[in-house]
């Protein structure tokens, strides 16, 4: 819970979670892992029930108007679908929504970080359904199902196509889901007829910070859009990682090297904006391939190596065209 609240405020929040969670749990449903309903179940008054990436049974209503998105990437499936928001969680490395959605979700108040959410302010919100990204901690997943109906929308695969259309399941969104996709892999196709002799090359994603340079494995985000391309990844990249990203020593430049290198970080501005460009001037840098070859693009970390989702894809797609394209 927030560390700004007075003990009476996070009492009284306290005991109106439990109370609500006494009355809510019987409708919440199991834990068994899948990968989310083939099809939403419909219900009376206007609800319908869907299999979440848990496995669990969730009824929700059939078009809610009061969405919470706790995840980078159900920011991005809800803002895809038309859905706006009315609670989203700081996108990694942000104070707000990710750079590449904050245009679209500027007015949209945050209720939590990366971390995790911020239980009183979702409750003061009010929403008519949660969608709870990938968030595994129990003692919250029942806290969040006292306030509203809860959907862990990304399964343990991360699949954004496979979260969008659970997404608009929860949503009552299915078509919408279904055409954004189809949209997208007409598109992913187009762009590799584009590509010409680029096709087929060695693509390396890589993202700068404080804590120095990182790559980005198999089993994220950005890995699954470059395989839709039929691009081959260098080293480390071809296998999966252990978490999100993986560390690289400023020793081991040379593994973040391709025929194409792109690589940014996650804020456009500020600290690690500055870190990057002495990064740059550095000689080890400077003599990668790529770098040298004039096939080194500077990205926004944000879209590239975070959670992603389906607007980030399709901005993905736009920006390999620039760099590889024309």
């Amino acid at each position: 819970m927030s560390t700004h609240s007075s003990p009476r405020v996070r009492l009284t929040v306290a005991a109106a979670v439990t109370t609500a969670l006494a009355l809510a749990l019987t409708a919440c449903g199991g834990d068994k892992d899948s990968g989310g309903s083939e099809k939403a179940k419909t219900g009376d008054g206007g609800k319908v029930t869907v299999t979440d990436a848990t496995g669990a049974e969730v009824e929700v209503p059939a078009k809610p108007a009061k969405v919470v998105a706790l995840s980078e990437m159900d920011l991005d499936s809800a803002l895809a679908l038309g859905v706006k928001p009315i609670g989203l969680t700081a996108g990694r490395g942000q104070k707000g929504a990710p750079e590449y959605l904050a245009g679209r979700a500027a007015d949209i108040p945050v209720v939590g970080a990366v971390t995790g959410p911020d239980i009183e302010k979702v409750l003061r919100a009010k929403p008519d359904v949660i969608l709870a990204g990938q968030l595994a901690d129990q003692k919250v997943l029942q806290q969040l199902k006292a306030i509203a109906p809860t959907v862990v929308t990304i399964g343990k695969d991360k699949d954004w196509k496979k979260a969008l259309d659970l997404t608009g399941r929860a949503l009552g969104k299915q078509n919408e889901a279904k055409r954004f996709v189809a949209g997208y892999d007409a598109k992913a196709a187009e762009l590799k007829k584009k590509l010409g002799a680029h096709a087929g090359g060695t693509v390396s994603v890589a993202r700068y910070s404080a804590k120095g340079t990182a790559v980005m494995q198999q089993g994220v985000f950005i890995s699954d859009v470059l395989k839709d391309l039929g691009f081959k990844r260098p080293g480390i990249q071809n296998e999966r990682g252990q978490g999100h990203s993986t560390p690289i020593s400023d020793e081991d430049i040379k593994q973040i090297d391709g025929d194409w290198l792109f690589i940014g970080t996650l804020a456009a501005k500020g600290k690690d904006a500055d870190l990057f460009a002495e990064l740059k001037n550095k000689p080890a840098y400077r003599q990668l391939g790529a770098v040298r070859d004039g096939h080194a693009t500077e990205i926004d970390g944000s879209k590239w190596t975070s959670l992603g989702g389906g607007l980030a894809a399709m901005s993905v797609l736009e920006d390999i065209q620039k760099a590889m394209a024309g």
